[in-house]
């Protein structure tokens, strides 16, 4: 399949490493001009080379000079995440202070971004947006209330931008990951483990292949290059008619009847 995206310019936005360092290598594997920017200015770079900025998504200053170093943006991907770096199961077991940064990095984050870019993809008359959230935000997941809530809002924030974006051509969709190995992935499983006794505690290896064994129908954990294939499909004109849409790449994990 031809996905014709040659030469078209792609602002990827925590692209330092997993799902959205693959998202970006998968952009310049079809030939993009690609900008990333994330908070670890040591990130390593892209195999075809790119523009790297350095800046934090909760600072809307740093996201609009970036957006500003870009100029004319054809395609925009905001892949960032962050837990509390607690177990939330009951959810008291957490403070209210716990709250503010992760609601403030991935939903304020994104709407940072859209308000950076928007202005841009309406001057283009096309192109797209794409938030990366999570199936915890479809199912009111208790491993991490305050992630899963944020991901819910970015979800539905999603659907809000994808109908003031779309008289302007510009398609706006969220793609959900499932069981990844990445280190959020990690800290998650590190989180509940303190939570544990010493005597139930488990080493990584065999804490996620219970996980997925338990969370997952297909039973296999997904991989990052698999979000990659399926961003670059969302920014090409075979996906001319999806937006408002959240596309679940879990495995099986939500199934909605």
């Amino acid at each position: 399949m031809l996905l014709n995206l040659d030469e078209q310019k792609v602002a990827v936005i925590g692209a330092a490493n997993g799902i959205g360092r693959a998202i970006a290598e998968g952009f310049v594997a079809e030939r993009c001009r690609v900008w990333t920017f994330d908070r670890d200015a040591k990130a390593a770079p892209l195999s075809g080379g790119h523009e790297g900025f350095a800046g934090d998504v909760t600072r809307y200053e740093d996201v609009r000079a970036f957006a500003e170093s870009v100029g004319d943006t054809d395609h925009v991907v905001f892949s960032v995440g962050a837990g509390s770096g607690k177990f939330g199961f009951p959810f008291w077991n957490l403070e209210p202070a716990d709250w503010a940064r992760v609601l403030e990095i991935n939903l304020i984050g994104a709407v940072n971004v859209a308000h950076a870019f928007a202005p841009k993809l309406i001057a283009r008359g096309g192109g797209s947006l794409l938030f990366l959230v999570s199936v915890a935000g479809q199912m009111g997941s208790q491993t991490d209330p305050p992630y899963s809530a944020a991901k819910a809002g970015l979800i539905n924030f999603t659907q809000c931008a994808a109908k003031d974006l779309a008289p302007y051509g510009v398609r706006v969709n969220a793609l959900s990951p499932g069981m990844v190995k990445t280190d959020l992935n990690q800290a998650v499983w590190k989180a509940g483990q303190a939570n544990l006794p010493p005597a139930e505690r488990q080493d990584y290896a065999v804490w996620a292949e219970e996980k997925i064994r338990k969370v997952s129908p297909l039973g296999r954990w997904q991989t990052p290059p698999e979000f990659a294939a399926m961003a670059v499909f969302l920014a090409s004109d075979h996906a001319k008619n999806l937006t408002g849409q959240t596309i679940n790449i879990d495995g099986g994990q939500v199934m909605h009847c």
